[in-house]
């Protein structure tokens, strides 16, 4: 192949050889080089196995089909257990409850009214000591997100114990008024 200074030198003529681009590589077949066909099953050998007429029929089919139907059965065995297990917690939730309501409903009215004046008297203390706090911070410069997230925190709490106090006495002392 000439160079480009040997093509330019000949005012750009070209003979139709080197006109032409390059041929690509040949192929040349090779029955060696194809896949061996010794992988392939031979029906004659003892390794080709017949199944009885009614296999559609079975059942099980399959080894994996067998252990496919096992886990499943371990899995609604366990899934059974555990249905069995959140009865049972749900029934001593509930005992709980009828317990604790049974208590509130049993005291007097003045006791009543004072578990709830101290329950109405810790969230405000709380909730005063808690702005008392925040404040101080706020003067002194040193109120930060930490501290307004904390105190966030414990008001939820509080909020959420009186809440459930509210409940369980609205419950019981319901019931006890109606009855």
């Amino acid at each position: 192949m000439a160079s480009y200074a040997d093509i330019a030198a000949r005012n750009s003529h070209q003979s139709p050889e080197e006109a032409a681009a390059p041929q690509p590589p040949q192929i040349i077949p090779n029955e060696s080089a194809t896949a061996s066909t010794s992988s392939l099953i031979d029906v004659d050998s003892q390794s080709v196995r017949t199944v009885p007429s009614d296999f559609l029929e079975q059942d099980v089919q399959t080894n994996t089909q067998q252990e496919r139907i096992e886990r499943e059965a371990e899995a609604a065995e366990l899934r059974e257990k555990a249905a069995v297990k959140k009865e049972k917690a749900k029934a001593k939730a509930h005992e709980a409850d009828n317990w604790l309501a049974s208590k509130i409903a049993s005291l007097s009215d003045n006791q009543a009214t004072a578990v709830v004046f101290a329950n109405l008297a810790a969230v405000v203390g709380v909730s005063a000591v808690l702005g008392v706090k925040g404040w101080r911070l706020h003067e002194r410069g040193a109120l930060s997100w930490t501290n307004l997230g904390v105190g966030a925190a414990i008001l939820g709490t509080v909020g959420l114990v009186q809440g459930g106090v509210s409940r369980y006495f609205s419950q019981a002392r319901g019931n006890s008024k109606n009855a």
